[in-house]
């Protein structure tokens, strides 16, 4: 068994009782992993059949997720093409809470990896404004990566501190989960460094965050909005003590619901869950994004009559570069002098220097369905090789031609003479 903090053990056998002597024996036993179907390109019934991987059960708290083994659950071709995101299965019981719907406005305010916000743009179905905000750079790379493999449309991923949303979001949102950071007692078997970073002082350090994150979503969330907060920790001062005092310092919520899972108790790691409801306050909207017009969009428009089948409405050049925006979504001009990075929605592709050139991007391809763009398909042997990035002959005739394995996009490539060129990222090969 891994060696578990005294500090840590001796206050969980104070709360648990009878249980501890189960809670202890839960570490023995492996991580659990599963897998969340991206439905928004493949039904779960659909998936069970062509599964790379053995599964092993329904998620009971997320409808769409699966036990699975650990070990090579992000390196196959399935993964490659955005049909279903690896995610530990405790996790995911925090947003289905929030009961997200098509045409809301929604913010996950610590978003990265994605793995919940991507739970979220799955329950929206495409419909809505979805923010996912994280703080750090680099995990907001991360974070955009797995948005655009699992070709989420109407997401706008920015990073910022809470405090800066704040002062551009006011009032703004239906519905906000905070995925709080935390002092991640139930990252202890995933994690190699929860446990020496583990203090009673980072506790208490962590739960001073929490309230003021917590702080920062209230001023976010309209009138009758829906709050769903989480963590992936058993301590009370980060779970329902912090739920004990939201509640007391902001008198016009409710609590709807709290819960909390222990490793001995259910398949997962551990986490907890609280939902409020907000009574008071106001509803403010924002300026709405405008598409582009002009010479940048005429190139575009040209390469996507050469290309693709379908017309992508909602487009705006920004610095060499074409987005598409879902309805509604906010207009982000002037946001990076507010501290507020990116926002911008999905990047379809950028323009030559002298703008007379359109290179689409991987989002785009990530985005589309089979039958709405030129292709190639490929079998499973010139799949792997695609992502490896390596040529492959193909006789679609000269142009960008979308790579797709039973019909789901992997990336583009371009067809020249019949040599099929990779234009899959480098940064995504395997």
């Amino acid at each position: 068994m891994i060696n578990l903090p005294e500090e840590f053990l001796h206050r969980m056998q104070a709360e648990l009782g009878g249980g501890y002597a189960a809670f202890l024996k839960s570490y023995e036993r492996p991580a659990e992993r599963a897998i969340c179907v991206n439905t928004l390109k493949v039904s779960p019934e659909n998936f069970v059949a062509i599964s790379p991987v053995p599964l092993d059960g329904g998620v009971p708290w997320e409808k769409n997720a699966f036990y699975a083994p650990a070990e090579g659950l992000g390196k196959t071709v399935m993964h490659a093409a955005g049909l279903y995101y690896v995610q530990e299965p405790s996790a995911m019981c925090a947003a289905p809470e929030l009961c997200a719907k098509p045409g809301e406005r929604v913010l996950d305010l610590c978003s990265a990896p994605g793995g919940k916000g991507l739970q979220l743009a799955r329950a929206m179905r495409g419909g809505g404004v979805l923010v996912l905000n994280e703080i750090n750079r680099d995990r907001f790379k991360i974070l955009e990566s797995n948005v655009e493999r699992s070709g989420v449309k109407n997401a706008v991923v920015t990073c910022a501190s809470p405090e800066r949303l704040a002062e551009i979001f006011e009032g703004y949102f239906d519905k906000i989960l905070v995925d709080a950071p935390c002092s991640g007692e139930g990252m202890f078997k995933k994690e190699a460094n929860a446990i020496p970073e583990w203090s009673v002082k980072n506790v208490a350090l962590c739960a001073e965050r929490q309230a003021h994150i917590l702080a920062c979503a209230d001023k976010m969330l309209a009138a009758g909005g829906r709050l769903v907060y989480s963590t992936c920790t058993f301590a009370r001062e980060e779970d329902e003590g912090q739920v004990e005092r939201f509640l007391q310092t902001y008198v016009g919520y409710k609590l709807l619901s709290q819960k909390k899972l222990y490793p001995h108790e259910v398949r997962g790691e551990g986490h907890f869950c609280a939902v409020l409801e907000k009574n008071g306050g106001v509803r403010n909207d924002l300026k709405v994004r405008s598409p582009s017009d002009g010479k940048y969009l005429a190139v575009y428009r040209a390469w996507e009559r050469e290309t693709l089948n379908v017309c992508i409405e909602n487009v705006r050049f920004d610095n060499g570069n074409l987005y598409y925006f879902a309805d509604g979504a906010p207009d982000n001009s002037g946001w990076s002098k507010k501290g507020v990075f990116g926002g911008r929605g999905m990047h379809l592709g950028a323009y030559s220097a002298d703008g007379k050139r359109f290179e689409p991007s991987h989002a785009l391809a990530m985005s589309l369905c089979r039958d709405e763009a030129k292709g190639v398909e490929a079998d499973e042997k010139t799949a792997l090789a695609y992502l490896r990035g390596l040529t492959f002959g193909c006789d679609s005739g000269n142009g960008w031609r979308l790579v797709t394995y039973l019909g789901f996009p992997l990336g583009w490539c371009k067809a020249v003479g019949g040599t099929a060129k990779n234009h899959l990222p480098k940064g995504l090969r395997i």
